[in-house]
C-alpha cells in the first residue's frame, strides 16, 4: 500500500496539564505535564498510522522546540521527514482544570518561513512518487506565510494523487481555487466561505453545493461537531450523525476524522463508509485525554455500531 503523505507547516509541541482550579493570582500546582506531537497534518498521520494505513509526515522543524517534536514522533514510531527551518518550532499548553471539567488552550505564534524555505517544502511535494493516493494538507499557517500557500502546493501535487485539504480562513478561501478532492470545514467556516453565517442544514448543503460546482472540489464534509457531519459531492448531500459517547477533550477530533476517512478511502471504501469512518474517528477521538487522538479499537466498534444503526 502507498503512503499517504501529510503536510505541517505550523507544527507544535502540545503540553497537557491538570490542575485543580485555574485562580489569578496564585501559584497553581499542576500534575506532570503529557507532551505529544501536534499540528494539523502530524495529528492525522498520526492518526493514519494508528489506523494501519501507511502514511509519511513532512513538517518543519525549528530550534529546540522542533527538537523535541522529533524525539517525540521518533518515540511514536511516526515515519517522519523534518524540513529544518531557521524559526523555532511552536508550543500549545491545554490546561484541564478539575473542578470544573473545563478545558484551556493556550497557543504561541508559529516560526516566520522564509521563501527559500516554502521553496524547499514545494519541491519535496513536486517530487513524491506517482502512486501517491492521498496528499493532505492540513492545519494553521505560519506568520507571514502567503495565503495561497496551500494553493500551490496543492498544485505541485502529482498528477492523480488526491488532495485533501483542512484549514481555515484565507488559507481555505485561496485554497478551493486549484483542484482539490475533499475539504473539510466546520460550519463557521463554511459561513466564512459563504460571507454569512450559516444557520441550518439547508444552507449548509446550499453553500458546500455552491463550491462544488465551480468544479474546484469533489468533495465537501461540514463537520457538525457532536452532530457528526455533512457530505456533500456533485451528485449526493447526506448527514452522518455522531455517536452518543462521553466527552473528555475535543483536541484533534476534526484531525482524526480527516485520518479516518483517508484510511477508507485508501483501503478502498466507498465514500459514504469513508465519511461514516471518519465520524467515528472523530468520536473516538473526544473519548481521550487532553491532546490524544483516536484508538483503533474504538474507532471499529463505532463504525460498526453506526453501520448497524443504518449511518
Amino acid at each position: 500500500m502507498a503512503r499517504v503523505v501529510t503536510i505541517t507547516l505550523n507544527p507544535a509541541v502540545d503540553k497537557s496539564i491538570s490542575v485543580e482550579q485555574v485562580v489569578p493570582e496564585r501559584k497553581l500546582r499542576s500534575d506532570r505535564p503529557v507532551l505529544e506531537p501536534g499540528g494539523g497534518g502530524i495529528n492525522v498521520a498520526r492518526v493514519l498510522t494508528e489506523l494501519g494505513v501507511p502514511a509519511a509526515a513532512h513538517w518543519t522543524l525549528g530550534g529546540y522546540t522542533g527538537a523535541r517534536l522529533e524525539d517525540l514522533l521518533d518515540a511514536m514510531g511516526i515515519e517522519h521527514h523534518p524540513l529544518v527551518i531557521a524559526g523555532e518550532t511552536r508550543e500549545h499548553l491545554i490546561v484541564f482544570e478539575r473542578a470544573t471539567g473545563q478545558q484551556f488552550r493556550f497557543g504561541t505564534p508559529g516560526p516566520v518561513l522564509t521563501g527559500a524555505e516554502l521553496e524547499a517544502l514545494t519541491q519535496r511535494v513536486a517530487a513524491l512518487p506517482a502512486a501517491t493516493p492521498y496528499l493532505v494538507l492540513s492545519g494553521s499557517l505560519p506568520e507571514g506565510v502567503p495565503d495561497d500557500t496551500y494553493a500551490r502546493l496543492a498544485q505541485a501535487a502529482p498528477e492523480g494523487c488526491r488532495v485533501v485539504l483542512d484549514t481555515s480562513g484565507e488559507a481555505l478561501r485561496h485554497g478551493i481555487d486549484t483542484p482539490l478532492f475533499l475539504i473539510k470545514p466546520n460550519v463557521r467556516e463554511l459561513g466564512q466561505l459563504a460571507g454569512q453565517p450559516i444557520e441550518d442544514d439547508d444552507q449548509v448543503r446550499g453553500v458546500a453545493r455552491s463550491l462544488i460546482e465551480r468544479g474546484k472540489v469533489a468533495v465537501v464534509v461540514t463537520s457538525l461537531g457532536a452532530g457528526g457531519a455533512m457530505a456533500t459531492t456533485a451528485s449526493e448531500h447526506w448527514h452522518v450523525r455522531a455517536p452518543t459517547v462521553a466527552i473528555r477533550s475535543a483536541v484533534g477530533a476534526g484531525d482524526s476524522m480527516v485520518g479516518g476517512i483517508v484510511a477508507a478511502l485508501t483501503r478502498g471504501r466507498p465514500l459514504r463508509e469513508a465519511i461514516r469512518h471518519g465520524v467515528a474517528a472523530g468520536a473516538a477521538a473526544v473519548k481521550t485525554d487532553g491532546t490524544q487522538l483516536c484508538r483503533r479499537d474504538d474507532v471499529e466498534r463505532l463504525d460498526a455500531r453506526m453501520a448497524d444503526e443504518g449511518q
